[in-house]
């Protein structure tokens, strides 16, 4: 098959508007738990997972005797009946170990230890509140931060990773003018997407369907063929949109194949949504990270050593490492460089991934430590960042595919009107408040897997695109019919897209801001595909008036092939299929990461700048604007782009201010398990925001131009509001989330 990696793109026209947008707001989409699947509702029974009430120990009885007399119990599963799986966790895309009543072991409060399963939700729930359970309760570890000495290098790989370390770590501090050396701290952070998590799963024989909430729809395939034994090709997988997952769907939990098994056990459908006070610890979360970082400079503030060092809690049942010490390694020239990440094992939910892991917690202390330096050293903060660019990447001594991050500084420093800042804390007032302004670097991977994508030029002038990714609410559907639009030079509002199914063309995980980096190559390979299909096609039929051409002669164009030697010359898409059968012409495609991944390295940028305004009396905070500005390549639709930087930038707030999970000391539980209390930012919380891209095609990347813009927005944003409030206040907070008595009891 003809690969594109090195095609210089078609234009692509932008649809102005999301393509599943009207379907959205009129009720007309369905999420994975609304379907009803091929059979009725009468048929569908519901299911409710039973979690544990304490943190350690073993179940040692479930008396079930009320439970199973109670209305509309069709069954329930324990450790003591449920069927025997295979051992061992699923794999992709990272390793999990679940709870699937396979033994008596409790490892967190929360855990699953029983499903009910009955003809109501109603009856499922109130059926678990009658079992009786008997735990012989273990010796918990809850709080990691009273077990720091038995912090340990990850299970995987078990041994502290080479490249770790770089330069004369000691040297560098000897001679530096200024060094900051602190400790900074970030909470356990907890996933609240609109949708929770659900799954609709019937068997059909051997074979297996299931809706499923998921960020990869092929991911939840294998591991569910794995975890049940059969093979891949019996199950199927579907999901056509996600109310946001961030994360928290990117791997399979416990849930999906415990819904698999009761729809097995039972012969019926069976429906399994997670309450949203179960969305805390059974689906992952974001580890608490304790972060030492010392950080040397000469008087003209360029760095000399780095030094960052990072402990975080995991969960007995599973290591899950949260890199926040990633950013140190590659954001800033240190010939110095020094970090590393070791974790503490406590008996909490599986950590897994949240909203750029690794550099949203590492971007938030790190661009802290900066600030610090750039006061000891009388410095601007931006000066002190340009005077550290890293004009390559130190951590591999190699090229960026391309890097404009000096523009970004220069624009949005610009724009947010940085020059009026007065460098003394709290010298700006307005009435009760003091104003200040902190900035801050954003930065993150750029991320790319192979994929595959197949396109369709249909009878009528219609064109079909499919591939087996997901859409998050990113706007996946949007420019997956973009490109397929632009390959054959047609209106992106005559594409049908279609996503979310596990028979449809291989995708990766929607993570790692890696979808339309994987996708759109697969997508263009399979369009020059088609249009050397349909150019053949032409060629060799005598009434087109392209007969006879050579294909590298042809191009598609607005819904023709044309002559590009002779422009009038031309045959309409939609006269030569009819003339050719009338049937639909395909072709496939795929595209892998380019070999330049093992030579060059490949990141976003931004700069990010915030205003707060903070009351002298309450200390409570307000953000009244942030302004960014990002290099992220190719901007693919203003829309959904922007979007997506918004809310990174709305999260970043959040991190900031507001969220923590409050794990109690005793029995391990999340005890502000729900909206009500664990704390979101809202409408009235935000103020301005204007996000911005350069729009610079990175094509050593990839053949689009583009990188991932879903996860860098929140990267940078949290620490560029506590350094505004530190200017504001002269109140340095070096714990998230910085809340009104932090501030006062600084």
């Amino acid at each position: 098959m003809m690969q594109t990696t090195e095609t210089t793109p078609k234009p692509s026209k932008q649809l102005g508007h999301r393509f599943e947008g009207i379907a959205k707001v009129t009720g007309k989409i369905k999420y994975a738990a609304e379907f009803s699947g091929p059979f009725s509702k009468a048929d569908l029974a519901y299911a409710f997972i039973v979690q544990s009430t304490i943190p350690s120990g073993n179940v040692v009885s479930i008396n079930r005797t009320a439970a199973d007399r109670a209305p509309g119990v069709i069954a329930i599963l324990t450790p003591l009946n449920a069927p025997r799986l295979n051992p061992g966790p699923p794999q992709p895309p990272a390793r999990r170990n679940l709870s699937l009543l396979q033994d008596t072991e409790v490892h967190y409060n929360g855990q699953p230890i029983a499903l009910v399963v009955a003809k109501t939700l109603n009856d499922a729930k109130a059926a678990a509140a009658m079992l009786q359970i008997k735990y012989a309760a273990k010796p918990a570890r809850v709080n990691f931060k009273e077990h720091l000495d038995d912090a340990r290098w990850p299970s995987n790989p078990g041994k502290e990773p080479a490249g770790n370390h770089r330069g004369d770590l000691q040297a560098g501090f000897t001679k530096s003018a200024a060094i900051v050396e602190e400790t900074y701290i970030t909470p356990i952070q907890h996933h609240n997407p609109m949708e929770p998590h659900g799954t609709i799963a019937w068997w059909e024989g051997e074979k297996l369907n299931v809706y499923d909430a998921t960020q990869y729809i092929s991911g939840v395939r294998m591991s569910l063929a794995k975890t049940l034994n059969v093979p891949v090709d019996y199950v199927h997988v579907i999901n056509p949109v996600v109310g946001g997952g961030f994360g928290s769907k990117g791997s399979m939990w416990s849930h999906v194949p415990l819904c698999a098994m009761a729809a097995k056990v039972t012969g019926k459908p069976v429906k399994l949504v997670l309450e949203r006070g179960q969305m805390f610890g059974p689906v992952g979360g974001r580890p608490s990270t304790i972060n030492k970082i010392k950080l040397g400079a000469s008087a003209d503030g360029k760095l000399l050593a780095m030094q960052h060092d990072v402990l975080m809690n995991a969960s007995e049942m599973e290591d899950f490492v949260e890199h926040s010490e990633s950013p140190t390694k590659n954001l800033y020239m240190s010939a110095a460089n020094s970090v590393s990440a070791k974790v503490v094992a406590v008996n909490l939910g599986v950590s897994t991934f949240m909203r750029a892991p690794g550099e949203a917690p590492g971007t938030a202390v790190l661009e802290i430590a900066m600030d610090e330096l750039a006061e000891k050293l009388k410095m601007d903060p931006v000066e002190l960042r340009l005077a550290n660019y890293a004009e390559k990447d130190p951590s591999h001594d190699r090229p960026w595919t391309d890097k404009h991050l000096r523009d970004c500084y220069t624009q949005a420093a610009q724009r947010f009107g940085w020059s009026k800042r007065k460098a003394a804390p709290g010298s700006v007032t307005e009435g009760n408040a003091l104003i200040g302004y902190g900035m801050a670097t954003a930065t993150y991977p750029a991320n790319r897997s192979a994929a595959q994508a197949v396109v369709r030029m249909l009878p009528g002038g219609r064109m079909f695109v499919g591939s087996g990714t997901q859409e998050l609410g990113t706007g996946m559907y949007t420019i997956m019919a973009q490109q397929a639009a632009a390959g054959l030079g047609i209106d992106p509002k005559l594409v049908d897209v279609k996503l979310g199914d596990s028979t449809l063309p291989k995708a990766p995980v929607s993570g790692g801001s890696q979808s339309s980096a994987s996708v759109l190559p697969a997508i263009q390979d399979a369009t020059t595909q088609l249009e050397l299909k349909l150019a053949e096609l032409a060629i060799a039929d005598a009434q087109s008036p392209l007969h006879g051409l050579k294909a590298l002669d042809i191009e598609a164009k607005d819904g023709r092939l044309i002559n590009k030697n002779n422009p009038s010359q031309s045959d309409s898409l939609v006269d030569l299929i009819s003339r050719n059968g009338g049937k639909p012409v395909e072709a496939m495609g795929s595209a892998e990461p380019s070999e330049s991944r093992d030579s060059m390295t490949s990141n976003s940028w931004g700069a990010v700048f915030a205003e707060v305004a903070v009351d002298r009396d309450t200390r409570m905070v307000k953000v009244r604007r942030v302004v960014g500005a990002y290099d992220i390549g190719t901007l693919l639709n203003d829309k959904t782009g922007i979007n997506q930087l918004m809310g990174g930038i709305v999260w970043g707030i959040s991190f900031a201010l507001y969220e923590e999970a409050h794990i109690d000391p005793v029995y391990g539980k999340v005890v502000n398990g729900s909206l009500a209390e664990y704390h979101v930012p809202v409408n009235a919380d935000i103020g301005e925001i204007e996000a911005t891209v350069l729009n610079i095609p990175d094509t050593k990347f990839n053949p689009i131009g583009s990188r991932g813009v879903g996860e860098i927005g929140i990267t940078g944003a949290a620490a560029a509001v506590a350094n505004a409030i530190y200017n504001a206040t002269g109140k340095r907070i070096r714990e998230y989330p910085i809340t009104p008595d932090k501030i006062m009891n600084a």
